[in-house]
């Protein structure tokens, strides 16, 4: 991808003199104003440094770049000030919206300089989502897969919590949505010290003992006991501790690069998707769950359970069949349990075909241990 610098002015004649100066090292693009800087950014980006004029009528270099920040958060942001303008912009450096502030006039080395560090940086940036994004969800995806292998009713109940989660994260228009899925996705991970029987009857609603409760009711906390020693995901191990209790705001962890009001909410909308899936497994529709939860959504938040209408139900684009075992193929969901000729649970109902599972299924096929015939939801 072509590193392009965008330079915000409110002057024309000055703009030209950056490309002229520049041109020969950078990509160099101009707006003239914020309102045009903000307009290229979103027809024309992503830009790796935007470097904006202070003085500048209507939208200020500050307000402007405060304003990028929120559009296009991995952009490195720099200033341009005149002297008169120094309180003005270490105000703006101080409170974390601008990465470095030039003085003007700005000679062509010292301008330099600054934009290779801004795209040092902006490298930096991309490298270390790039690094949360991708690498560490498909440590997440194998840790899910095993899950999947030990504890089929955990599995299926994590992956639909995820469904509802990334359709809440999409609909309140989330940043950063991997931490909220990743939540969702290990979020019964402390289930694998439970016997199914017992998880069969706390995810239906079933009547258990005192003692049975306490045990399932410990599960997120062993979750979080697993998850918390690796790097970057003690905010996401906070969360899912969380998912059922009362109030998830309470006691929230101070983290470096996650404000304590986004890991609250990632907690509540654990809480809103399990209380979700509670109600489903009990054969309510989509309209009469919601219909529940804003009854009490003081409890769960307005917004979020507001944000739960609209949902796509897993069969969308998809129709039911029945099909030989053998011909299960990744992305079809089963719409009947498989058990083993003893009867024990291979894969829970509702539960998403993917590549690890299939390869397990096929060794049963092979075997003649499980059903030949299966009824499961196809990709049309």
């Amino acid at each position: 991808m072509t590193e392009k610098i965008l330079f915000v002015d409110d002057e024309s004649a000055v703009l030209d003199g950056y490309k002229r100066m520049l041109h020969r090292d950078f990509e160099v693009h101009t707006a003239i104003g914020g309102d045009q800087g903000l307009a290229a950014i979103h027809e024309c980006g992503p830009y790796c440094v935007v470097i904006s004029d202070m003085r500048m009528p209507g939208m200020n270099g500050a307000q402007f770049l405060s304003r990028v920040r929120q559009e296009a958060p991995d952009t490195v942001r720099m200033l341009l000030t005149g002297f008169a303008d120094m309180t003005s912009a270490m105000d703006a450096v101080n409170e974390g919206n601008i990465f470095r502030f030039l003085t003007k006039p700005c000679e062509k080395e010292v301008m330099s300089k600054a934009i290779t560090s801004g795209l040092v940086q902006y490298r930096l940036i991309t490298a270390e989502r790039d690094l949360l994004e991708n690498t560490l969800m498909g440590s997440i995806k194998v840790l899910t897969d095993v899950l999947g292998a030990v504890s089929p009713e955990a599995f299926g109940r994590s992956m639909r919590i995820t469904r509802c989660v990334r359709h809440l994260v999409e609909k309140l228009g989330l940043d950063a949505p991997w931490r909220f899925e990743a939540a969702a996705m290990l979020s019964q991970l402390g289930c694998i010290a439970l016997e199914p029987d017992l998880m069969q009857d706390a995810y239906m609603g079933t009547e258990m003992t005192p003692e049975d409760q306490a045990r399932f009711a410990r599960h997120p906390q062993l979750a979080r006991e697993l998850l918390v020693n690796i790097p970057r995901l003690e905010p996401i191990a906070w969360m899912i501790s969380q998912q059922l209790a009362k109030d998830p705001s309470r006691d929230v962890p101070q983290h470096p690069a996650l404000p304590q009001d986004t890991i609250t909410l990632g907690a509540k909308l654990l809480k809103v998707a399990i209380a979700f899936d509670n109600f489903k497994m009990q054969g309510l529709s989509d309209e009469e769950v919601v219909e529940r939860l804003q009854a009490r959504s003081g409890e769960y938040g307005r917004v979020v359970v507001d944000a739960l209408t609209g949902m796509k139900t897993e069969n969308s684009g998809m129709e039911l069949r029945k099909i030989p075992t053998a011909r299960l193929a990744a992305g079809m969901v089963l719409q009947q349990e498989l058990r083993n000729k003893a009867g024990i649970l291979v894969v829970a109902k509702g539960q998403e075909i993917t590549h690890a599972l299939l390869l397990k299924l096929q060794n049963f096929v092979r075997l003649g241990t499980i059903d030949k015939e299966t009824m499961a939801l196809v990709p049309v």
